[in-house]
């Protein structure tokens, strides 16, 4: 297997950072070429040779649009991001980021270190002109749906104009992985009438209504908003949306052993539990955070999609899809587009 060289399109697969290890990673890249039939060239990024018996027992050794790029070394989710940067420039990660930033991928999706993964992917690629800090985006369900949730946890002291790119780029992301032609973007905070929230909230509403001609904005949003088909993008510093995050997915896990619990303490909840079999299983896939697998580092001059370091094949196949939307709806020159629209329109008289 030979490496890259002017893979225009191609996804990087970091093969050696989850916790399942890189078998489970192959195995997703078997589903998603059996699956997705007009899916992306990828190269997995690892030890070659751990990889090669994986691939060939796979099924995919003479898969054209599949290779292999050597990488021996592994950053652990135990190491320090920047020393791990430091001391691992062999590791799958780095050497996944650094195609993307040679240009021989487009996209890279990794289950690894999450500190690491974002610091790398900084320093790497560089923020995108006109944006001055990235932002993780999150899809999670809610009535009717989904929703974009940004910043879900890269940047967690933001200012009010790393906001306003928040949006853009939440934006973006909703139109290519949700399908949603004109987002309605909303602006996480404790009331919804004029002067509720903190002075970042009262600041960043303002400059999000005057950049109107590029967002769909639809003003504040507050807690009992966020689970109804109010908006498609919730927006707030990435304090906020990691906290917000991790709430509902412990929430999630919590009613679903409640209602386990419920439904078996006697027959007949039994009984009616088996009857309503079908109603529990659309449930489970309507929540399933294995449906979209990744979270990406919006907002650099390269893509990167953040997978839990516990997914399974098929939430890394999603991440895997995933990657192949944001190439091919061009989502990066969009952005860059509407970002510098919206600071223009931001920037003060005479500046």
């Amino acid at each position: 297997m030979v490496n890259p060289s002017g893979a225009s399109g191609r996804i990087a697969v970091d093969a050696m950072g989850g916790d399942l290890g890189p078998a489970e990673v192959v195995a997703a890249v078997k589903l998603a070429f059996d699956e997705f039939p007009e899916l992306n060239p990828i190269t997995l990024v690892g030890e070659e040779s751990l990889l090669g018996p994986l691939v060939a027992s796979a099924g995919l050794s003479g898969q054209p649009r599949l290779n292999v790029f050597h990488a021996p070394d592994v950053i652990t989710m135990d190491d320090k991001p920047l020393m791990a940067l430091k001391r691992k420039k062999d590791s799958s990660m780095v050497r996944a980021i650094e195609l993307v930033k040679t240009g021989d991928a487009s996209v890279v999706v990794s289950c690894g270190n999450t500190g690491a993964l974002m610091a790398c992917g900084t320093l790497r690629l560089r923020t995108m002109e006109g944006v001055d800090r990235p932002a993780l985006a999150a899809v999670v369900p809610r009535e009717g749906g989904h929703f974009i949730l940004i910043d879900a946890g890269a940047n967690p002291e933001a200012k009010a104009d790393h906001l306003v790119h928040n949006a853009i780029l939440g934006s973006h992301y909703c139109h290519v992985v949700l399908g949603v032609a004109n987002p309605r973007v909303g602006l996480m905070t404790i009331g919804t009438e004029e002067g509720k929230g903190n002075a970042l909230v009262a600041e960043t509403h303002e400059l999000l209504k005057r950049v109107g001609s590029v967002l769909n904005y639809t003003g504040p949003a507050e807690g009992f908003h966020v689970f109804e088909d109010h908006v498609d993008v919730l927006v707030c510093d990435g304090f906020v949306g990691n906290v917000l995050l991790k709430s509902w997915e412990s929430l999630s896990r919590f009613f679903s052993t409640l209602l386990k619990d419920e439904l078996s303490t006697n027959p007949l909840r039994m009984a009616g539990a088996l009857l309503s079999q079908g109603a529990f299983d659309a449930l489970k896939r309507r929540i399933n955070p294995e449906r979209y697998g990744g979270a990406p580092l919006l907002g650099l001059r390269g893509n990167i999609l953040k997978a839990h370091g516990s997914s399974n094949r098929q939430a890394i196949k999603s991440a895997i899809r995933a990657a192949s939307e944001i190439i091919k709806n061009d989502m990066n020159h969009r952005i860059e587009a509407d970002v510098a629209r919206a600071n223009e329109l931001l920037r003060p008289p005479g500046v």
